[in-house]
Formats: structure tokens, sequence, C-alpha cells
């Protein structure tokens, strides 16, 4: 397989694992009998996907980094039990193939799924994709319209129902988040506490209770090869719940990136939500709430962005408290740091209401 093939490259030192033991074990649990080609997916920077790459097929196996300081965040048979469930109910769910929980195969709980063949939106569109303004709208569309696909799961048919703690989630997230941020802090950043306070003096009561994907992003999605407009798949369940759907909206706007923001927001963008024929956060807001039946203002909507971009804020502060003790040498990590603050200025200006 040639360097890069499929979004994949070399696996980094700190992420190896025996190859030959995972090979085996899945040998004698999914009746693989071959050694696979290994490289990693280098995207993300929660849990380690790979891509096992056989004679015949490829498969990806996904497991919690090292040193995680989140560790709840990261219980691989529960993305595991999500998956499997919600595959009796939504189209959009990669094949399952086998969970290990023995520490002796890779030195942590891992498992291993199919691949979904199609495009996967990075930081910038692939210059081999047509991508026109039409087509990208169409785009934006049917993400938002998957994402009340999702949100429209009865939980009890999908075997979900004790997935969360009930109403109360917005409480709980506001709660969470703020311990999660001052455990995380380092010296080098902002304390933020002006904003929690402000996040926390007006939080709203929650909605609805549903499931939702808790990191619903571009790059969380794989289009049709044949027509990127569609969305096939939706990846990394590690975050999913019951809760309040407007909450999942507020986290994947956060990531979206206009055409018309600054270019330091531009800077530190992941996905190409700034391209011609994009819709705005604005749009994406007014098109989820007519399909949900919700009743929204701009006013509103103020409270869930600036959480949305404090809860960003938080995760790149757990991933960037990681490098900063050393945990991790990853250079993408490094960035973070820059990113906290660029994120944490959008969220003061949200809140100022600017």
């Amino acid at each position: 397989m040639a360097e890069g093939e499929s979004g994949a490259t070399a696996v980094r030192a700190e992420d190896e694992f025996d190859v030959e033991r995972v090979a085996s074990w899945l040998g004698e649990n999914a009746g693989i009998g071959e050694v696979p080609e290994v490289r990693q997916f280098s995207g993300g920077a929660s849990n380690l996907t790979y891509l096992l790459h056989y004679s015949d097929r490829d498969l990806i196996l996904r497991r919690a980094p090292r040193g995680t300081k989140a560790r709840g965040a990261h219980d691989m048979g529960r993305e595991y039990r999500i998956q499997s469930r919600l595959g009796t109910v939504l189209p959009y769910i990669a094949p399952l193939v086998a969970f290990c929980d023995d520490d002796e195969v890779l030195g942590a709980d891992f498992y291993v799924m199919g691949r979904i063949d199609g495009v996967i939106p990075r930081r910038d569109w692939p210059a081999d994709v047509p991508l026109d303004a039409e087509k990208a709208r169409r785009l934006c569309h049917n993400f938002i319209d998957t994402l009340v696909e999702l949100h429209s799961v009865d939980p009890e048919n999908a075997g979900l129902a004790d997935l969360g703690k009930g109403f109360g989630y917005v409480r709980r997230q506001v709660d969470g988040w703020t311990t999660r941020f001052r455990n995380a802090h380092t010296d080098d950043v902002p304390e933020f506490e002006a904003e929690m306070a402000w996040i926390a003096e007006h939080q709203p009561d929650d909605v609805a209770n549903c499931v939702i994907h808790n990191d619903y992003k571009l790059d969380n999605v794989v289009l049709d090869n044949a027509d990127v407009s569609q969305v096939i798949g939706i990846l990394d369940w590690e975050m999913a719940t019951l809760g309040d759907p407007l909450m999942d909206v507020a986290g994947s706007l956060a990531y979206w990136v206009q055409a018309d923001d600054d270019a330091a927001m531009q800077a530190i963008r992941r996905v190409p939500t700034n391209l011609p024929g994009m819709v705005s956060r604005r749009e994406f807001v007014e098109r989820y709430c007519e399909r949900m039946g919700f009743d929204m203002t701009p006013d509103r909507w103020r409270w869930y962005e600036a959480f949305g971009l404090f809860r960003a804020v938080v995760i790149a502060q757990q991933i960037y408290y990681r490098y900063y003790h050393g945990q991790t040498h990853n250079p993408a990590f490094a960035r973070m740091g820059d990113a906290i603050g660029l994120l944490g200025s959008r969220m003061r200006a949200t809140i100022a209401g600017e």
C-alpha cells in the first residue's frame, strides 16, 4: 500500500503495538488468518485509529491512547456496544468484527470493525474530488438531516434506553466540562472563570432526551464516492449518549468555521466548512431546528454557541495537557495551546453578544 493511501500513514513510534499478537487474536476470534499491514490515521486527537490492510479487505482498529487524562472518555467496550445496537436501526454504522478486553493482547481494550469505503473530509477538501457550490450546499443539508435522523432514533427500540442519565443533561454537562477544564488546566492558558460563571448562570433546561453523537463533525462522517453530497457512514462514537440534541448541534458548530470568519479562526479550521456553497452556522441552526420542530432565536442560541465553544476549549485543553506533561510527543498536540486561546476569544465575543 502506498504511503498516505486511504488517509493513513506510518504508525507513530509511541502508538505502535504487537501486530502479530493482534493478528493471532483475530485469527482465534474472527477467523482472519493473515497478518495485516498496519497504518495509522493521524487526523484524530482522542482514541487511536489504525487501518489493517489485508489482501482481500481493509479493517479498522480502535484503541485508547496512552497517558490519557480523561479515561472515562475512552471506553472501548461502550463504544463497541453503542455501534452494535445502533446498527440495527441506522444505516450509517460500520460492520463490527470483534471486541477485546484482554490486556495481554494489546495492553488496552480495543475493537475491530469493517471499513466504510468513501470520502472523509479533512481540513482541506481532497483536490481530486469535484465539489461545486451547489453540491457543497446539498452536502451540508444532508449532513444536517442525518443528524436529525440520529436524534429521531427511539432509544428503547435501539436497546439504548440505559445509555444516559435522563433529563438534567445540560446541568450535568455544564458541571462536568467546568470540572474537566479545571482539572486539566495548565499555567500557560487563561482560566476562563468569568465565562464559566456566565454559562452556569444562564443555562437552559433540556429540550429533549435522545441519542446524541457528541462529536458530529464533517471529519467524522463518510461520504459516498459516487455522490459526495450523501452521508453513508458516521464514525467515532466514543462520546455518544442520551442527552439534549441542541447540545449536540452546539458541539458540532464549534468546529464550523465559515468563509467570513477571520484569519485566526481559518488557521485552526479542521474541516472544509469554508468552501463556496457551505451553509453558515446560522443557516445550520435554522434548518436543524425547523426539521426538529424547535423554536429558536439568535439570542437564545447564543448560550448554546458559547457552551459549544467552551466545550471545544476543554477538549483542546485535555489534549494539550497530555503534551504539556510529556505524555505524548505528537507535534499536532503542541498547537492546541494556540487553539485554546482563539476558541476562548470567540467564546468571550459570543457571550458579549458581538
